[in-house]
Order: C-alpha cells, then sequence, then structure tokens
C-alpha cells in the first residue's frame, strides 16, 4: 500500500502530517463551544393565542379548534397537542425530524394568518414561536430590595440591566420572571358609575378619544419648516384622573369621580421571590450555539459592572447557574479521560515490556483524540459531555490499530529482520486489514443517523466523535506507527531485558500453557463447547428479560425542580400560602445554598397570563455537601415524603433533573383520549384512584378536571332586545370589569405601557357584585345588569386537551420503588382489562421517549448487524467466514447484561441496607458497618446509555474473532487442516487478543465505576461494554475455535463448499493481516 511505504521512507513528512492533524485539533479545541449537551433543533412550533376573559369551553370552541382544523393540513406533522385554558389557547405541532425548522415555522404563520380572519376580534395576536432546546435558562439572577417594591425593581430589571445583559456574547434573551411591569391602573368603583350615571363604554370611549397623540404634519415658511407635534396623550396617573369621561352640560364627570387611576402592574397574580425575599429575576436564554460556560462567566462579569449604578440597596445574585455543573462535569469527564489514558499505557507496558514499544501506540492516543477534534468543529458540534465521553471510550480503541501494526513488525524482528525491513513486509501483510477492520466499526455507527427520535439525535454526536477518532487511529497506524516502529524498534540481538520483562515472560508463557490445554480440550469437545455456548444465549435472553428497562437515570446535577399544584379555582394568594409552606421546608435542610420561587410565571415572557394554580420553584445546592440530591429526596424524613405531608391544600412534587429534561413533567405521562368530556372526566378519574392505590406510582393526577368553580351568567335575550341591549354590549362590560383589560396605552421613556381598567378588587369578590353594575341602552337610559341577566354557580373544566385532535388527557406520575419501563408495563395491565373500547391511550413525555426508542435502538442493532456481516463478507470473500466472526456478538451480550444484571442485585442489597442503616429508629453498628460496604449503583437496567453501549460493543467485540479466523484461514492456506490451523491461531494470538482487549476495557474502566458529575448516566454504558468486552474476550478464545472446526466439518460432510480458502481467498489473505 502506498500511505505506508511513504511514510516509513519519509519520517519528517509523516511527522509534518500527524503534527498538521494535532495543531489543527488544538485550533478547532479552542474555538468548540461547550455545553452540556448537543445541540439539538426539534421541528417543534407552538402557537400561543390570548383571548382575555374567555372560558376554556370559549378557547376551545373559537379559538384552538379552528386553528387546529387548518394547521393540521400541513405536511409532516408528527404530533399535534393543545391545552385550552382560561384567556390561553396553546398549540404545539412537532413535525417529523425530516422538516427543516425554518420551513415549518413558516408554514405554521401561513396557516394562523389564513384562519385569523374567523378568529374573535378582542384576541392578541397569535404568538408563534419555534421551540429551541436551549429555551430553558441557563442562568438565573436575582434582584430584591428591602427599600424598594417589586414594581420599582420590575422597572429596573427593564430598563436598566436587562438591554445590558442581553448585548452579552452568546445570549439569545434576558427574560424577565416575576416582574410587576409597568402600568397604569384605571380601578373603577360600580356605585360611583352608578351615582355619575356612567359606564364602561363611556370610559373606553373617552381612552379611545381622548389619550392620542397622531402626526400632525409640519409648518413650512419660506426658510423654515416646524413639526407640529399635537401633545394629546396622558402620561401620569394624575393627568388620568383629571380625564374627562362624561359632560352633562352642567359639570365634568371625571375619572376621579367614578374610581382611581393609580400606578400598578400589569399582572397582578404574579409572585416571585428569591431564598424568601420579594424578587424580580432575570432569566438568562443563550444561542443555541453558544458557549454555557462563557455566557455565564460573561453574565456575571457584566453583572459586577453593573453593581455600582444599582440604586442602594438593591442586591443582584445569582440563585441558579446551570454552567457550575457544565463545569464540573466536563472537567470530570477531562479527568476520567486522563486516567483512562494512564491505565492504557500501563496495560499496553504490562503486555509489551519495553519503554521504547510502549511510546509507539501511546502516541497514537493524543494524536487520534487531538484530531477529532477537527472533525466535530467541521460538522458544527460541541464539546458535550457525550462527544467527551465518546473520547473517553476511545481511548482504548484507537490504540488497537497501532498495537496491531506494532505486534506484526515485532514478530518480524524477532525473526531475524532488521525494523525497517519488518517494517514494509508487515506492512505489506496487514494494511488492508487495518481498513477493513476500521470500515467495520466505523460502520457500526451510521445506523444512529437514522435515529428519528430527539432522544436518539443526541447521540448523533457521539457517534461521529468515537468513529473520527476510529479513523484518524487507522491514519496513524498507517503512517506514524510503522515509521516510528522502523526507527525506534531494535533488532533482536542487540535488546536486552531486564528482571520485570523476563518476570511477565514467564507469566505469559505459563498463560500460554494453561491456554494450550484449554483450547485442545475445546476442539476436541467442541459439541461439549457448543452446549455451553447455546446455554449462554439462553441466559442472555433470560438477563436481558429479566433486567428493568428505563430511559435515563436520574443524575445529581446540584439542582432541583419543584412543582406546586393547588385545586382549580385557588388564586394567586392562596398558591403562595402553599408555596410559603414549601419554603420553610427547604430552608430546613443545609444542603439547599439557594432557591427561586414564582406563582402564576407567565411561559416564555411573552405576556401571556399564567395558571395562578401553579407555582415553581427552582433550588440549587450546596457544593460542599455530603449527601446526593437522590438521598435528600428519598426516605421517610426526606424531601419527597415532608412535601407530601406538610404542605397540606397542594400536591408538592419534587423533580429530579436528567440528562434530557422535560420542563415540568413527571416522568410517567398516559394520554387517554375520548372526544366525550364526561366520559374522559369519569375514567380518567376511576383511573387516577386506581393508580393512587399502587405502591409503584406517587403524586398521580390528572390534567383534565372538571373542578374549576365558574359563574355561569345566562343573558335573557328577548328582555336585552326589549331593553335596547346588545348582546355584545352585556359581555364587553364583564370583560372588561371583571377580566381587566388594556384599552389603551401610555409612552413613557421611549417604551410602551398598558393601560388596564377594571373594578376594584372589592368590588367583584361576590356574584352578587354583577348586580350593581350598568349598562347604557340604545337611547341613552342605564339599565341595571340583573334585569337582563340570572347566575348561577357550577364547576367546569380547568383546562381542554387535544392530542392529535381528540379531547384528551394526560396522567402523570412518578415511579417509586420501579423504573419507569416496569411502570408503565404494569399500568398497560390495566388498562387491557379495564379501560372501554371508546378510548384510545398513548404515552407522551419521557414516557414516549421510552417507547420510540426502545423500538429505534431494536432497528440500530439489526442494522449495525447487517452491516457488520455485509464488511466482513467482503473482507472474508466468504458468506460462511462472517456467521463464525459474529458469534461474539451473543457472547458479548451474555457479559453485558450478565454484569448489569449482578451489579443490580448488588444495588438492591445497598439500598436495602442504606435504609436500615439511615430510616430504621434505632439501627446496630452493623447495619451501617454493612451499608458502607455494600455500595449502591442505581441505573444498572436496560436504559438509553446502555443500550448505546450494547450498540458500541457491536464494532468491538468482532476484533478477536477476526484475529483468530483470518489467521486460521492462512494456516488452512499453507495445508493444514481446520483443527491444526485454529490450534496455532489460538497460541499465536492469545496475547494481541489479550492487548487489545484488556487496553480497551482498561480505558472504559474509569467510565463504568462511575465518580464526580454525571457518573450516574455514563456507569451504565462503560458496564455494559465492560461486561461485554469480558465475556466475549474469553469466551471466544474457546467457542470460536469450536465453531470454526465444527462449520469447516458440517461443510465437508454437507459437500458443500469447504472452509478451506480457494485460491483466490488465499491471494487475498497474503494481502490482508497477520494481525500479529
Amino acid at each position: 500500500m502506498f500511505l505506508p511505504q511513504l511514510s516509513i521512507r519519509r519520517p519528517v513528512l509523516t511527522t509534518v502530517m500527524s503534527l498538521v492533524l494535532v495543531i489543527f485539533g488544538l485550533i478547532s479545541l479552542k474555538r468548540l463551544p461547550v455545553r452540556e449537551l448537543p445541540n439539538i433543533d426539534p421541528p417543534i412550533v407552538n402557537v400561543t393565542t390570548v383571548y382575555p376573559g374567555a372560558s376554556a369551553q370559549v378557547i376551545e370552541t373559537e379559538v384552538t379548534e379552528k386553528l387546529e382544523e387548518e394547521i393540521n393540513s400541513i405536511e409532516g406533522i408528527k404530533t399535534l397537542s393543545s391545552e385550552s385554558r382560561e384567556q390561553v389557547s396553546t398549540i404545539t405541532i412537532e413535525f417529523n425530524l425530516s422538516r427543516d425548522i425554518e420551513v415549518a415555522a413558516q408554514d405554521v404563520r401561513d396557516r394562523v394568518a389564513r384562519v385569523r380572519g374567523l378568529l374573535p376580534q378582542d384576541i392578541e395576536e397569535p404568538i408563534i414561536v419555534k421551540q429551541e432546546a436551549d429555551a430553558a435558562p441557563v442562568l438565573v439572577l436575582a434582584l430584591n430590595s428591602d427599600r424598594h417594591t417589586t414594581l420599582e425593581l420590575s422597572a429596573l430589571a427593564e430598563n436598566k440591566l436587562k438591554d445590558r445583559l442581553q448585548v452579552v456574547r452568546g445570549v439569545s434573551s434576558i427574560v424577565v420572571g416575576g416582574q410587576k411591569r409597568f402600568a397604569i391602573r384605571l380601578w373603577l368603583d360600580s356605585e360611583k358609575m352608578a351615582a355619575h350615571r356612567v359606564t364602561v363604554q363611556d370610559v373606553e370611549r373617552a381612552l379611545h378619544e381622548q389619550n392620542v397623540e397622531l402626526p400632525s404634519g409640519r409648518v413650512e415658511s419660506w426658510e423654515r419648516e416646524l413639526s407640529i407635534q399635537t401633545r394629546g396623550e396622558l402620561k401620569t396617573a394624575e393627568e388620568f384622573n383629571q380625564l374627562v369621561i362624561r359632560n352633562d352640560r352642567e359639570n365634568f364627570v371625571r375619572l376621579r369621580d367614578i374610581g382611581e387611576a393609580r400606578v400598578g402592574a400589569e399582572d397582578e397574580r404574579t409572585v416571585a421571590r428569591a431564598n424568601g425575599r420579594e424578587a424580580v429575576a432575570l432569566l438568562v436564554i443563550k444561542q443555541s450555539t453558544a458557549n454555557t460556560i462563557e455566557v455565564a462567566h460573561g453574565i456575571k462579569e457584566e453583572t459586577e459592572r453593573l453593581k455600582p449604578i444599582l440604586p442602594e440597596g438593591v442586591v443582584a445574585k445569582v440563585v441558579y447557574d446551570e454552567s457550575v455543573y457544565v463545569e464540573h462535569a466536563i472537567e470530570e469527564v477531562w479527568l476520567t479521560l486522563g486516567i483512562a489514558f494512564l491505565l492504557v499505557v500501563i496495560t499496553i507496558f504490562i503486555f509489551l515490556r519495553n519503554v521504547r514499544s510502549t511510546l509507539i501506540p501511546t502516541i497514537a492516543i493524543p494524536v487520534s483524540i487531538i484530531a477529532t477534534f477537527m472533525i466535530l468543529h467541521a460538522f458544527g458540534y460541541s464539546i458535550n459531555i457525550l462527544t467527551m465521553l465518546a473520547f473517553v471510550l476511545a481511548i482504548g480503541i484507537v490504540v488497537d490499530d497501532a498495537i496491531v501494526v506494532l505486534e506484526n513488525i515485532y514478530r518480524h524482528i524477532e525473526h531475524g529482520m532488521a525494523p525497517m525491513k519488518a517494517a514494509f513486509k508487515a506492512m505489506d501483510e496487514i494494511a488492508f486489514a487495518i481498513i477493513a477492520i476500521t470500515v467495520s466499526l466505523v460502520a457500526v455507527f451510521l445506523p444512529l443517523a437514522f435515529q428519528t427520535s430527539t432522544a436518539g439525535r443526541l447521540f448523533i454526536e457521539f457517534g461521529l466523535a468515537v468513529a473520527g477518532s476510529v479513523i484518524i487511529s487507522a491514519f496513524v497506524a498507517l503512517s506514524l506507527t510503522p515509521m516510528m516502529s522502523a526507527r525506534i524498534l531494535k533488532p533482536v540481538d542487540k535488546e536486552t531485558h531486564g528482571l520485570l520483562f523476563n518476570l511477565f515472560e514467564r507469566g505469559f508463557q505459563k498463560l500460554n500453557r494453561r491456554y494450550e490445554r484449554i483450547l485442545r480440550w475445546s476442539l476436541d469437545h467442541r459439541w461439549a463447547v457448543l452446549s455451553l455456548a447455546l446455554l449462554s444465549f439462553g441466559l442472555t435472553a433470560a438477563g436481558y428479560r429479566m433486567l428493568d428497562k428505563d430511559f435515563l437515570p436520574e443524575e445529581d446535577k446540584g439542582r432541583m425542580l419543584c412543582v406546586v399544584v393547588t385545586p382549580e379555582g385557588s388564586t394567586s394568594e392562596y398558591t403562595d400560602r402553599m408555596m410559603r409552606k414549601m419554603e420553610r421546608i427547604v430552608q430546613s435542610v443545609p444542603e439547599i445554598e439557594n432557591y427561586f420561587t414564582a406563582v402564576a410565571l407567565s411561559p416564555g415572557g411573552h405576556g401571556i397570563p399564567g395558571n395562578p394554580a401553579r407555582g415553581f420553584m427552582f433550588v440549587a445546592m450546596a457544593d460542599n455537601r455530603t449527601r446526593s440530591i437522590q438521598d435528600m429526596v428519598a426516605g421517610p424524613n426526606g424531601l419527597g415524603a415532608r412535601l407530601i405531608n406538610e404542605v397540606e391544600g397542594a400536591l408538592a412534587i419534587p423533580l429530579i433533573p436528567k440528562a434530557i429534561g422535560r420542563s415540568f413533567s413527571q416522568p410517567f405521562a398516559l394520554v387517554l383520549q375520548n372526544p366525550d368530556l364526561e366520559e374522559l372526566n369519569r375514567y380518567a378519574i376511576e383511573l387516577v384512584n386506581q393508580l393512587r392505590g399502587v405502591d409503584f406510582l406517587a403524586n398521580a393526577r390528572s390534567s383534565f378536571e372538571v373542578t374549576k368553580p365558574e359563574l355561569r351568567v345566562r343573558i335573557d335575550r328577548n328582555r336585552a332586545s326589549a331593553l335596547g341591549l346588545s348582546v355584545r354590549d352585556i359581555s364587553r362590560t364583564l370583560q372588561i370589569l371583571f377580566g381587566g383589560l388594556d384599552l389603551s396605552k401610555v409612552k413613557i421613556a421611549g417604551k410602551e405601557y398598558d393601560v388596564i381598567v377594571q373594578l376594584e378588587r372589592a368590588a367583584r369578590l361576590n356574584p352578587g357584585d354583577l348586580d350593581r353594575l350598568y349598562i347604557r341602552n340604545r337611547e341613552g337610559q342605564l339599565v341595571q345588569l340583573s334585569n337582563v341577566v340570572t347566575t348561577e354557580t357550577g364547576a367546569g373544566p380547568t383546562s381542554i386537551y387535544h392530542y392529535n385532535r381528540l379531547r384528551s388527557t394526560t396522567i402523570e406520575a412518578t415511579p417509586v420503588g420501579v423504573t419507569l419501563g416496569t411502570a408503565m408495563e404494569r399500568v398497560e395491565e390495566k388498562l387491557r382489562a379495564g379501560m372501554p373500547s371508546t378510548f384510545r391511550y398513548e404515552w407522551a413525555g419521557e414516557s414516549r421517549d421510552l417507547k420510540d426508542t426502545g423500538q429505534e435502538i431494536v432497528f440500530v442493532l439489526i442494522l449495525a448487524i447487517v452491516i457488520i456481516y455485509l464488511v466482513l463478507a467482503a473482507q472474508f470473500e466468504s458468506w460462511l467466514h462472517p456467521l463464525t466472526v459474529m458469534l461474539a456478538l451473543p457472547l458479548a451480550a451474555f457479559g453485558a447484561f450478565g454484569l448489569l444484571w449482578l451489579l443490580s442485585g448488588v444495588n438492591q442489597l445497598g439500598v436495602a441496607l442504606f435504609g436500615w442503616a439511615h430510616y430504621s429508629p434505632h439501627p446496630p453498628a452493623i447495619a451501617r458497618w454493612l451499608s458502607a460496604i455494600i455500595p449502591r449503583i442505581p441505573a444498572m437496567n436496560i436504559n438509553l446509555f446502555s443500550e448505546i453501549g450494547l450498540v458500541l460493543l457491536l464494532g468491538l467485540v468482532t476484533k478477536n474473532s477476526i484475529l483468530l479466523v483470518e489467521f486460521a484461514n492462512q494456516q488452512m492456506a499453507k495445508g493444514l487442516n481446520a483443527r491444526d490451523a485454529m490450534l496455532q491461531a489460538g497460541l499465536v494470538r492469545l496475547r494481541p487478543i489479550l492487548m487489545t482487549s484488556f487496553a480497551m476495557i482498561t480505558g472504559i474502566l474509569p467510565i463504568a465505576i462511575g465518580f464526580g458529575a454525571g457518573a450516574e448516566s455514563r456507569r451504565p454504558m462503560g458496564v455494559a461494554v465492560v461486561g461485554g468486552l469480558l465475556a466475549s474476550t474469553f469466551l471466544t478464545l474457546v467457542v470460536i475455535p469450536a465453531v470454526y472446526t465444527a462449520f469447516d466439518s458440517l461443510a465437508r460432510r454437507g459437500r458443500g463448499p469447504a472452509l478451506q480458502p480457494t485460491i483466490e481467498l488465499e491471494a487475498s489473505s497474503n494481502a490482508k493481516t497477520n494481525l500479529a
């Protein structure tokens, strides 16, 4: 092959090529953004429409249904879901991954524009936004003060801080959370209005006529021109109080006569606190490709520069910072990378027992890893936990090609060749095989590109990082490694060995003799060995069934989210009292450093009304704590139990974050569908009550409840018509006075604020307050509202949900003591047994991700196996030999599932001992001693990370089989029978097989042990790979020889094409690998 020959002859050129790879890799590393997870832009578009004062039923009928019908015709929709609640319609359109998000968003805008004329005139313009993966805040900066009101803090945040922070590099937007945005509130008194014969329509007309500022042209002389500014706009609350509402020819009725204009807030229901003090928060949203750590540092630096201009008594403090975890996690992975590198080097030295020889494959590691950063930069990817995890895994992989090249060259040197000549001969034999094996390993990751779920797309960068490093390592093995071997290795007669070398050599010789006895027995009793292999296949299937299924492990990210759900119809004041109970519980936990609470938080910061029956708490933990978040939440005295028992009057739910966040949702999410709301509510209540009675789910609740108190106003149309009143005037009066509407605007310092008209709170406390309202009829006379309406109280739906156009409800819960997959299986059994035939069900959120990912992984595994088979068939020029090689795959699965199952049993024992030692009233000393010895090892199940480990195994474990089968083919081509050929192959290939396998195992071992931030997710992947490599390495050395000879005997007995290579195979074999 040209490249190895050129590299050996021209060492300077070879060195320069490797240096260029390293230099460009380092430059790319400097420019790559640092993130927690890869950047994914899910094709999801949200349409939010506000209809002030409208109930959930009105929102569904007049807004949501019309929009959904038009949007549903767009091509490529995966799911169409919506929520219609009081005043707000929210439609979420998730498209197939093949759809371009920009084109999809434009299609949605076009459809909404088409139907806009059919929507009510009083709605606010629909807000259409793309849902980005990074839409959650990466940092929360809280402002609080003992001297300033929340209104003043909101003005400070919006006018002085927001614009300055928004220009920090990498910041996408700043959302002011919990703000009391400036507004002029016109509070009306119904009794004074009646006394002065004023209606709300008079107030609305006065604002439209007297609070205007229109362009008025200019005065032009022959030499100068003057712009005319007609100052007709009101600016202050006092000016609004002087506003003339009505003129009865004798005197003016001003606003102050029927109410009062005061400075207030747009949303009076929003409440926010930081560490128990009233606050306003600035939520920092970063750009999708920005460096999380740099954005956080930039915000903190800019905040320090802004502190001198803050009013006295105002404190700005970071209460939530995701970059801390990202920084720690990346640092931990870098440390793991260093440890893995050190372990691999030690492993290589133990096998080679020579510093010169060890140096050659060692150099391949940094060159391959650093150069891969260039590939990541070329694809626009980032440094994140998953790509760094790929590099840790790659350390044990990239060294394999260099080891194989070195071993083959050294074998020829041992036969008396000079190093230079040995390098040329070895590369002639092995170059094509290096390429073929590299292609087979890279091909394993091709199916990852076909994944269609969001979770699956996260691992595309992971696959590219591993595949890229393997490709670079193949280039290094074909260029730098033979060049160094030709010039660094010494001839055998000049090599001197020390005590350490001789000690290891005796050990390896002893191992060789023992393996020879085992191999001879295996070849003589191959049917017993094959029976053992079949038994391992059965145990593999049993192990898979025994392992629990989950989507993602819980991670200790140093932060937590708590959700409070109060009964529908609760005011923000009631919900806030529940939040204060939660705050007192949180304050008693010493490990909690900061917390930020909010009630009726506006979603997205677009002025959309929040839900007063919902409260949220962002909790940040101290760095120097000894307990994990899981331990703080679990147990009879943990946060979870205390929130349930002590927050009476509300449902308080602690949510521990996972690698892929699901915002405010619980893991278990079941969607029930039925067009009839009464049937839907009846069965949802029945099923929720059943789930509350089981021991494997907690905090079960249904999103659809017909429990919201409502006052139903019925208009007597005949009487209203007789009295000269229109239904619109009646509805408009109620909408403004009880719902509160912004009927005008005020401009101050270049910003526009609302002028909101509403009845005083004291004038709208009970249904009888409607009797004091008057409406002007067509003749100008006042008619009391009670003359044309009747009222009754009842209960209505809190929100009406649609899922794929059908009415639905989502039942959420949190699994307790079991994995999410187990909980889903048990509930599906209940649904099959008792769900009415008129209902349908689907899974949502993390539950749907688990279903989708499980199906995708099966597809990925099958496709990877097919690709491996085709690559091996092309390499061996045979349809039969790949079957022998691929027998290593089920052997690896046996080890992966076996080790996961074994450690899951250790975890169950560790959890039981931990509970005995820490939760029992008077635990004995032995309980704490045993608890300290037996560790808890969570997430030892089938989850997304362990499944990716299985995909990785497919490309790793076939190497050992290739080494044996390829060498045996060469020996059979020389005239040996299958038994003798495989016996010789096993003895010759034992050392390179053990060396490459243990190099990979020691490289992955730090991940399997797991320590530091994010270890909970990395550990299952490492355990699966280590278990698979251990089992496949040792079983391959015994089972593959027996299968190889058995296939040869069957082929000969059946007079089919024998395993003995043909002339063509022999010729191709010489161009392939000696691999030793």
